[in-house]
């Protein structure tokens, strides 16, 4: 099932009346840095306040989306939560810092993700602006891994951006 643009704003809709903060990342979170749906999305990835999970979590099951057992890797990491056609949202918790930086943790290991504040930034989605992650912090989540099709066709968009390897 391939989520749209238009899921993808439910979502995000739900959260915030919800009082929930969340910022776009993966496929959607490239689309909306360049302002437009480049590709077909399998699922929409989304990282949270990790205290609101809670409230994140009610919201998403009011849509219809309930969690998914076998996330690799799973908790704390990510979780995943799905709807009965198939749409799925990749969920990552994070801590966040007086200064704006947050921490993903990957383990119970002390394994875990750093998020420098300028990683947070906004982007557009069918002309409404949304949070998500920087072009900065995009490309260095596409390190370190064999690169699928739909990766190098984020990374060349990534890299045309202004202030980017390339743009």
């Amino acid at each position: 099932m391939i989520f749209d643009a238009g899921e993808l704003l439910r979502v995000r809709a739900a959260l915030r009346a919800a009082g929930c903060q969340v910022w776009i990342a993966g496929g959607w979170g490239v689309d909306a840095l360049v302002g437009r749906a480049t590709r077909d999305h399998l699922d929409l990835d989304l990282l949270h306040r990790a205290e609101q999970e809670p409230r994140v979590i009610g919201a998403l099951e009011a849509l219809g989306y309930t969690e998914r057992d076998g996330a690799v890797p799973g908790r704390p990491a990510r979780f995943v939560m799905a709807d009965d056609l198939g749409r799925e949202l990749d969920l990552h918790p994070l801590r966040f810092a007086a200064d704006g930086s947050a921490v993903q943790d990957l383990d119970d290991r002390g394994g875990a993700l750093f998020y420098p504040a300028a990683a947070f930034t906004s982007g557009t989605v069918a002309g409404r602006r949304v949070p998500c992650l920087s072009a900065a912090q995009q490309l260095a989540f596409h390190q370190g891994y064999e690169p699928r099709e739909r990766d190098l066709h984020d990374l060349a968009l990534l890299r045309e951006l202004p202030g980017t390897t390339g743009g």
